[in-house]
């Protein structure tokens, strides 16, 4: 017989996942709750880093859909919930793992995908998505600042009342008058 207590632990857990975008499991076997408070302001406002226990998280999981969990709740386990950036949170949790031994990521979900802890750390070595998004405009700004540059020059140019380098069609009228002048020799 399920008590209340443990209904509403299933239902937040649940909620957790519905929530996420991400989901990381870990076993922190040997981590002191110093350690686990460091962890959980280093993955900052966007990650709920909870220890669950297991029978709950396996019950959960399965009202929720995920089944990349199934077989790897054993131990002393925590899920990092990710709401924000996973890609950020990915890899406070690597960077943590890497300092701290203790800590060991198991498997994750990455938007419905499973994933396994090579994959985690593929997933924190890629870079964060502002900085994919600063990228992106930067290459876009690009041109138009080069056009920009163009015409500030071309003004620069025109206000100091140097003579202007005139475009190709400048050129042809000399051809033009050519023929003219050959016609006029002919005439004559």
């Amino acid at each position: 017989m399920a008590t209340p207590t443990k209904v509403a632990a299933v239902a937040e857990i649940t909620q957790d996942f519905n929530d996420s975008t991400a989901a990381v499991l870990t076993e922190y076997r040997g981590l002191t709750v110093a350690q686990l408070k460091e962890l959980r302001v280093s993955l900052g406002q966007d990650t709920k880093f909870a220890v669950v226990k297991n029978t709950l998280t396996a019950i959960a999981a399965k009202e929720a859909g995920v089944d990349a969990f199934e077989g790897q709740l054993s131990g002393p386990t925590a899920i990092a919930f990710i709401k924000g950036d996973a890609v950020a949170a990915a890899k406070s949790l690597t960077d943590f793992a890497k300092a701290n031994k203790q800590l060991v990521i198991k498997t994750g979900i990455f938007e419905g995908k499973a994933l396994d802890a090579s994959e985690v750390a593929a997933l924190a070595a890629l870079e964060s998505r502002e900085l994919q998004l600063a990228k992106v405009a930067g290459i876009l700004k690009a041109p138009m600042a080069a056009a920009a540059r163009t015409l500030d020059a071309l003004r620069l140019k025109l206000a100091e009342g140097a003579p202007v380098e005139e475009a190709p069609a400048a050129e042809e009228a000399p051809a033009e008058e050519a023929p003219a002048a050959e016609a006029e020799t002919t005439e004559a």
